[in-house]
């Protein structure tokens, strides 16, 4: 008999929360305020739900390296499999960057340096390039970094929550509870936050693309799915009530939500507490980028190997197999970026990276639900080891809901909904930077296609 492999499904279901449960994005979802809380409900219920059950199907059925690149292109053909192959991968280098110029200020709050510019250009470079290493290596030898990172996340959530409780508790809340201030505020603020708790609930799929690593991933994709769906369900509503009963809206910042919290919430931005939450929520950083990057390589390379990516990112290890080929291209692409980043207009550079990431990973998860529509049309007889059942009624709407709202999301943080020079100097350069993207996308299909 073969050696058993190390992906159980206890690791199975730590690496999705480790995938899905992203701790920084809180504080985006804080700023929409009290709010909040319906949209977390209504989300959970109209997109989580069923993107859950849809990836549940589709990632033990069609079971490969491909992840949603596969499912679309057999739904739709190889040109919708190149865009979704080219969006899904490009979100990565830019969520790296973005993560990776928060490094100098977590490792400020843990050492107290000081660092100047160029040192922490350097810092940067070297967390890039750090997680590109790691990812050339199976996710099995990666389990303890998955796993503890799934942990430290929960802890860090549960930590802010709770802490949130105690002020609230014991200060008085910070922001008034009433009905009307939890009814949705459909104003430009607000909207514009919803894409990142849709962000929030996307990445089951990842965890389909670890199948070979597996013991029975038939079994342990839908339990894993099931499970962590539940839990990270349960970790965000309450980080979510601690924040917004503790701290005033005007007070959480876009930029380093979950470290602001914790210093707004102790009432001190020094400590030893604080410098335990910084190293943890540092640790919790490379989590996100390893777990993501084990997937989005694999399905780069994949696509790649199918003719639907460039030729490079079909290269692989000849020791492991691995994908080193789109590594290095998540660490080239995210090295400029951050190197760019000094020239760029004064601003949240955290937030303008995130944002542009959201819209490049949001638009790639479009044609998913149509595909799995399709699917069931034009290979009904493919096994289906979890099989979403009901009418044809229902499966519309699970398939027509959580596409409508990815597409209205995209819209408000994509386009600039208002005109004024402050909106105007945040916003352009996301808009623009989508554009571009999306046209070197459709390039590179052309090329392909001439190539042909």
């Amino acid at each position: 008999m073969g050696r058993k492999k190390k992906f159980r499904l206890f690791s199975a279901v730590l690496s999705v929360i480790c995938v899905v449960f992203v701790a920084e994005a809180a504080a985006p979802v804080a700023a929409i305020g009290n709010s909040q809380f319906f949209w977390w409900t209504f989300l959970l219920l109209a997109f989580l739900l069923p993107y859950g059950l849809i990836a549940a199907e589709l990632g033990t059925s069609y079971i490969g390296e491909g992840g949603i690149y596969d499912w679309v292109r057999k739904a739709f053909g190889h040109k919708w499999g190149a865009r979704v192959s080219w969006y899904y991968w490009i979100n990565y280098p830019l969520w790296l960057a973005s993560l990776a110029v928060m490094t100098p200020g977590l490792l400020t709050t843990i050492t107290g340096f000081q660092f100047t510019a160029l040192s922490a250009l350097v810092l940067e470079l070297l967390f890039i390039w750090l997680i590109v290493w790691i990812s050339f290596y199976p996710v099995s030898d990666s389990i303890w970094i998955l796993n503890g990172a799934a942990l430290i996340k929960m802890i860090l959530a549960l930590l802010v929550g709770g802490l949130g409780l105690y002020v609230a508790f014991t200060k008085g809340m910070a922001n008034e509870m009433t009905l009307a201030s939890l009814m949705p505020s459909f104003n430009l603020n607000s909207l514009s936050y919803i894409s990142v708790i849709i962000f929030n609930l996307l990445g089951f799929e990842v965890i389909c693309t670890f199948a070979d690593d597996m013991e029975n991933p038939q079994k342990q994709i839908p339990q894993s799915i099931i499970v962590a769906g539940l839990v990270i369900a349960a970790i965000y509503i309450f980080s979510a009530f601690g924040i917004g009963v503790a701290i005033p809206v005007e007070e959480i910042s876009t930029s380093s939500g979950m470290m602001d919290s914790f210093q707004l919430l102790t009432g001190s931005s020094t400590g030893w507490f604080i410098i335990l939450m910084a190293f943890l929520f540092l640790l919790t950083l490379f989590g996100n980028m390893i777990s993501w990057s084990l997937g989005v390589n694999n399905t780069a390379s994949y696509a790649a190997q199918n003719g639907d990516m460039p030729a490079f990112f079909a290269k692989r290890s000849t020791k492991n197999n691995m994908p080193v080929g789109a590594a290095i291209a998540n660490g080239l692409v995210a090295s400029l970026v951050v190197a760019v980043a000094p020239l760029l207009p004064d601003q949240d550079l955290f937030w303008s990276f995130f944002s542009l990431n959201l819209v490049m990973f949001l638009l790639s998860y479009v044609p998913v639900f149509p595909a799995f529509y399709k699917l069931r049309r034009i290979d009904p007889d493919h096994p289906r080891p979890f099989k979403v059942s009901g009418s044809q009624l229902l499966l519309k709407f699970l398939v027509v809901v959580p596409m409508l709202l990815i597409i209205i999301s995209l819209i408000f943080t994509a386009l600039p909904l208002s005109f004024d020079s402050s909106t105007l100097a945040s916003q352009l350069p996301i808009t623009i930077g989508s554009i571009i993207f999306i046209l070197a996308g459709e390039a590179m299909i052309l090329i392909k296609k001439i190539k042909k």
